[in-house]
């Protein structure tokens, strides 16, 4: 990872980190551990959780944990448990929170904020959170952490708040959340967002998805894909990545995209571009790269072929419907090995298979990006935080 270690080099002895409290909510895996180890070395006090629960790779956060950092990530996370790493890496004790986040996705973010609302509104009328208020399961758990953190430090969101500096996110899922919420008005503090840096963006999204989507899919279902139809939902950088990686092993790819210049773009790399419905029933491969919700629905998967493979290499895992397929009235779930889920409907008896529970795919079956391509984004974590840091 050549950017970090220049930068290593370049920082190193002026310690610009020095006494920074830095909390992390990114993929605990061995190139994060690099990233930690780099703020370590530049003088930053480090406590890590990963933002996916599927994510870790169990050796590096021992290695982490051992050497470097507080962490708490293991693979194969409950909900409950997540959260829980979650609150756990923001809490620094009676001195507050961390001075820094580096947020991947926005949960630690989120926490923060929802947590600051709940104290807000606890002291000006004692109401505490309601977990049954929300019928979003993962929801219910964010609720019940606050509610049950306000009994021991009705104040401890707020004074985080009062000591963050900022955070500075990774992913495109996290940037449109703090776009929300900076046009509402409820963005409390400043945040860098690094995944538009062009050497994040357009490398790690693009040439890291085409590197790593066929790893997940191979390691997974030791599927052929030369001779397959696969539907990439999305040509934005990640799509255009999964696409070219599918379409280079022999796949014949269908896009599906709703922003007229991006389909064009597919187009005009010889691609077909198509709506989901008119497809849903020839393909064999059916990836989610949009960031956004409800793109694969159980409606089109009970119109799939018999053994169609359904994936997302987006960051959460509503792109597809989940919920609905799980509470779809008979649905059968055969666990074929850890991540990878054979799903039987009643009424044909034929089914899908979905990969990592509709999570990142290339995170959850396989090891995500190569090292190179995360030292490139990394790098700009590191820049950006010491420039940010050192300015204020």
């Amino acid at each position: 990872m050549p950017g970090l270690m220049a930068c290593r080099a370049e920082f190193g002895p002026s310690q610009p980190f020095k006494g920074a409290r830095i909390s992390g909510s990114l993929h605990m895996t061995i190139q994060t551990a690099v990233l930690i180890e780099t703020l370590t070395a530049l003088g930053a006090e480090v406590r890590w959780c990963s933002c996916n629960i599927f994510s870790t790779q169990d050796h590096a956060a021992a290695a982490i944990a051992r050497d470097s950092a507080a962490v708490f990530a293991w693979k194969g996370e409950t909900l409950e448990e997540y959260w829980w790493c979650t609150e756990r890496c923001l809490d620094w004790g009676v001195g507050g929170g961390p001075d820094l986040i580096v947020d991947d996705g926005g949960d630690a973010t989120l926490l923060i904020h929802e947590g600051v609302k709940a104290e807000e509104e606890f002291e000006k009328s004692g109401k505490v959170p309601d977990p049954e208020s929300t019928d979003n399961a993962e929801f219910k758990i964010v609720l019940t952490i606050i509610r049950d953190g306000l009994k021991s430090d009705p104040s401890k969101y707020r004074k985080m708040k009062e000591r963050l500096v900022g955070v500075s996110e990774e992913t495109t899922t996290g940037v449109k959340r703090l776009y929300q919420m900076q046009e509402t008005g409820a963005l409390l503090f400043p945040a860098i967002n690094v995944n538009d840096s062009v050497t994040k963006s357009k490398f790690d999204n693009l040439y890291g998805c085409r590197h790593s989507l066929p790893d997940g899919l191979m390691r997974a279902t030791d599927v052929m894909i030369a001779g397959k139809v696969a539907v990439v939902c999305g040509y934005g950088d990640v799509g255009k990545g999964c696409a070219a990686a599918l379409k280079q092993a022999g796949a014949r790819v269908i896009v599906t995209e709703i922003d007229p210049i991006c389909a064009l773009q597919a187009l005009m790399e010889g691609l077909q571009v198509l709506t989901l419905e008119d497809v849903v029933s020839e393909a064999d491969i059916f990836v989610t790269t949009t960031g956004n919700k409800d793109i694969i629905m159980v409606d089109h998967m009970r119109k799939m072929k018999n053994n169609a493979i359904v994936c997302n290499i987006g960051h959460f895992d509503n792109e597809i419907d989940m919920l609905g397929l799980e509470t779809y009235p008979g649905v059968k779930r055969i666990t074929i090995k850890p991540q990878t889920d054979r799903w039987v409907f009643p009424e044909t008896n034929t089914g899908i298979i979905v990969l990592a529970e509709g999570r990142l795919m290339n995170l959850g079956c396989a090891t995500g990006h190569p090292s190179f391509v995360m030292s490139c984004s990394f790098t700009n974590q590191v820049k950006y935080d010491d420039q940010y840091l050192l300015s204020h």
